[in-house]
């Protein structure tokens, strides 16, 4: 599998819950994100999100914002395979009550292979586990800053060199990102 960065991490949840094809996509979600976040597209993802990492705890997710481009977010949606995205996402309506606007709301998938792909990555790590488990009872992606927090008291637990970390961190913050943008109308 291409998607180890070091032979030192593992990808055998990957490998147990997505298939080749998928993971290739996976490669791209992670790649796209670590593109939009970093100045120098050499750099490698570490050296990108730890760049950010201070702007994320000071002012909450809001510079992922700034960096990632919504259209060529949605350029990457249609560059992988429909059975990736509804394995990671699925639609669900976001109803404003003052307005009565309803507009489509991108959600986690509920058992989906991502959130298995978590709870058996998260067998091995407490912190992913804490991370699955929030994602699982609470049916979404938190916003309130909890990840950022965790990867930066927690380094050894959130390492970003490894893959599986970097997953995590690029379809939690590209989710984020999909929430605050998307414009298009419940249908």
């Amino acid at each position: 599998m291409s998607f180890s960065c070091k032979s030192q991490y593992s990808t055998v949840e990957l490998e147990n819950n997505f298939s080749t094809d998928q993971i290739s996509d996976l490669n791209k979600i992670r790649d796209f994100f670590k593109n939009q976040i970093s100045e120098n597209k050499k750099s490698d993802f570490k050296v990108c999100f730890s760049k950010i990492l201070p702007g994320l705890l000071e002012n909450g997710w809001h510079p992922i914002l700034e960096k990632v481009d919504f259209e060529k977010q949605k350029e990457l949606y249609n560059s992988i395979s429909k059975s990736t995205f509804d394995e990671i996402w699925e639609f669900g309506k976001a109803t404003y009550p003052d307005t009565g606007l309803e507009l489509k709301n991108l959600g986690s998938k509920y058992n989906g292979k991502y959130q298995k792909f978590l709870t058996e990555f998260g067998k091995n790590n407490p912190e992913v586990k804490n991370y699955a488990d929030r994602l699982i009872e609470a049916g979404d992606f938190e916003s309130v800053g909890w990840l950022q927090q965790s990867i930066y008291k927690n380094p050894k637990k959130f390492d970003l060199d490894d893959p599986n970390i970097q997953l995590l961190i690029a379809i939690h913050y590209l989710t984020l990102n999909d929430q605050q943008k998307r414009t298009d109308k419940w249908e």
